[in-house]
C-alpha cells in the first residue's frame, strides 16, 4: 500500500494496491500488520479497531462534523466502496499546531483510497453521487453521551465542501444545530 502524509500530522491517505485484469479487480482492504508498520514508522500510536460501520447516502447528503470526547474518543479508518464522497477531518486537538485546520480527500469506489483519522479529529463527508456506501472502522464503540458535533458550515473552519457540484445539500436536523467550532467543548 502507498501511504500519503497530509499537511496535518497523523492524518494519512492510504492507497491499497489494486490488481486488475479482464475479470475485475482484487485488493487487500486492510492488513493489521502493514497498517501498524505504517503508523509506527511515522511515530504514531497503533490503534485497535473494535467496530465496523456502513452507511449509504443519497447524492447531497452531508454527515458531520462528528467526534466523541474522551474517554470514548474514536479513531476512524474510512473508505467508500460505491459512489463518491468528499471526506473531511478537522484537527480539534487544542495543543496541536494545526488546531482548527482541515484536510479533505475524495474517496470513491473507483479510487479505493482510505483515510486514517486518529482520535482528536472531527469527521464528516458529503456524498457526491447517489447510493454512496461508506465504510469505517472505529477504535472505540459508539457512546451517545460522549458524542459531539461541530456545524458543517462553520465560518471559522471555512471548509470547502465541493457543494457547488450538488443541486441540494441534505443535512440532518441534529447536524444543523451542532455547535460552532469555538464552542465545541473540546
Amino acid at each position: 500500500m502507498n501511504i500519503i502524509e497530509t499537511k496535518i500530522h497523523g492524518l494519512l491517505i492510504i492507497e491499497p494496491k489494486v490488481f486488475s485484469d479482464e475479470r475485475g479487480w482484487f485488493m487487500e482492504s486492510f492488513n493489521e500488520q502493514k497498517f501498524a508498520e505504517a503508523l509506527t514508522e511515522r511515530g504514531l500510536p497503533v490503534p485497535k479497531f473494535v467496530q465496523d460501520n456502513h452507511s449509504m447516502s443519497k447524492k447531497g447528503v452531508l454527515r458531520g462534523l462528528h467526534f466523541q470526547i474522551p474517554p470514548h474518543a474514536q479513531g476512524k479508518l474510512v473508505r467508500v466502496v460505491q459512489g463518491k464522497a468528499w471526506d473531511v477531518a478537522v484537527d480539534i486537538r487544542k495543543e496541536s499546531p494545526t488546531y482548527g485546520h482541515w484536510v479533505g480527500v475524495e474517496l470513491s469506489g473507483d479510487n479505493h483510497k482510505q483515510f486514517w483519522i486518529p482520535e482528536g479529529f472531527a469527521h464528516g463527508f458529503v456524498a457526491l453521487e447517489n447510493n454512496t456506501q461508506f465504510l469505517y472502522k472505529t477504535t472505540d464503540y459508539y457512546a451517545k453521551e460522549f458524542e459531539r458535533a461541530i456545524v458543517w458550515d462553520d465560518r471559522t473552519l471555512n471548509i470547502q465542501w465541493l457543494t457547488n457540484e450538488l443541486d441540494e445539500v441534505l443535512v440532518s436536523d441534529k447536524d444543523k444545530i451542532a455547535d460552532n467550532f469555538k464552542l465545541s467543548g473540546r
